[in-house]
């Protein structure tokens, strides 16, 4: 079990925690583990295993993916900041990290691991349904997103 110093007033304020009364972040608190890193650490690297979720409390990270048709270029695919959380795919179908993320700044992350989930069922039922049914909320707005850019890029790539 962590230790999170982050005010539940914080917490409320973001997609991860939302719906969460004072009472439920007090049950969840125990679980979460706060992190710091240095400008330039890998959060996360890909390809490799990840059994947490990330939440930003400050900073920034970059989500990378490599590319090793293109001579090892990594692309961007996002620029998280506070209050964006990171790592939920693999948290959800226990697959290899699929992008790395990099810290931009100084960046202060609060974890909840798949371990942590599954103890959170057991004791906690209604705690943990609202942590995976924000998590399937955010997975989806990115679903979303990803869809508008790949009709977007088709349809620019048509008409040039």
């Amino acid at each position: 079990m962590g230790s999170c110093s982050v005010p539940n007033e914080f917490l409320c304020r973001h997609s991860l925690f939302g719906g969460l009364i004072t009472e439920e972040l007090e049950i969840l608190r125990p679980y979460l583990e706060e992190r710091h890193y240095d400008t330039g650490a890998y959060l996360l690297t890909q390809g490799t295993p990840n059994n947490r979720v990330f939440f930003i409390v400050s900073g920034e990270v970059v989500i990378q993916k490599h590319s090793e048709s293109e001579q090892e270029k990594d692309h961007t695919l996002a620029v998280m900041q506070e209050g964006d959380s990171f790592g939920e795919m693999e948290l959800i179908d226990v697959q290899p990290c699929a992008a790395s993320a990099v810290a931009a700044a100084p960046t202060r992350v609060i974890t909840l691991t798949n371990g942590d989930l599954y103890q959170l069922s057991k004791n906690h039922l209604k705690t943990y349904t609202m942590i995976i049914m924000n998590l399937a909320r955010e997975i989806s707005r990115r679903l979303r997103k990803a869809d508008e850019k790949l009709v977007l890029g088709l349809y620019t790539k048509k008409n040039t």
